[in-house]
């Protein structure tokens, strides 16, 4: 069985719907889904605010790089058009660890090369697996400590929301009409 943990996000048409998609896909493989944060945009191009948030799933039958194709999947699905690094995207569905493998694959950074810098990935992953780790070069370091690293600011900017993912839209206020 692989256990992996995928951190979701999306700025552009519903993203609440976009990121349950992710979770009604995984049906019966989540685990764990952490609360929705919104966060401001990351790598300098201007756009509109993400949500985010990051489950953690399990597939016996499944390895990093069926993880991989099935995040890829779900954001075709979501019509997903890559036109700028880091700019808006209706669905971003990445690989952060996928059990303990490391990969250097440039298709398939494992651990996700960046993960340990984002506050967005490293906040909801904690409310899902406290204990959690990451490995930075050659050491397993808490997430804990990765986020006491960041700058104030970059933690502050990560606000959580009242929103599920696994809610029903029509019982949450906001949701879905814009408001958010």
């Amino acid at each position: 069985m692989t256990r992996a943990v995928l951190s979701i996000g999306s700025n552009v048409g519903d993203s609440l719907a976009h990121l349950r998609s992710v979770t009604t896909e995984l049906g019966s493989r989540l685990v764990a889904c952490s609360p929705v944060y919104r966060s401001a945009p990351w790598g300098g191009v201007e756009q509109q605010d993400f949500l985010n948030a990051v489950v953690v799933a399990e597939d016996e039958a499944f390895d990093a790089w069926d993880w991989l194709r099935f995040g890829q999947r779900l954001e075709e699905a979501a019509d997903r058009v890559r036109v700028q690094r880091w700019g808006p995207r209706s669905l971003d569905v990445d690989v952060v660890v996928c059990e303990n493998l490391i990969s250097e694959d440039p298709r398939l950074i494992l651990p996700h090369p960046r993960a340990h810098e984002r506050a967005f990935v490293l906040l909801p992953w904690l409310d899902v697996e406290p204990d959690a780790t990451l490995r930075v070069g050659d050491d397993d370091v808490p997430v804990t400590e990765l986020l006491a690293r960041l700058c104030p600011e970059e933690r502050a900017g990560v606000v959580q929301q009242e929103w599920s993912l696994q809610e029903r839209p029509e019982e949450q206020e906001g949701v879905g009409d814009g408001s958010w």
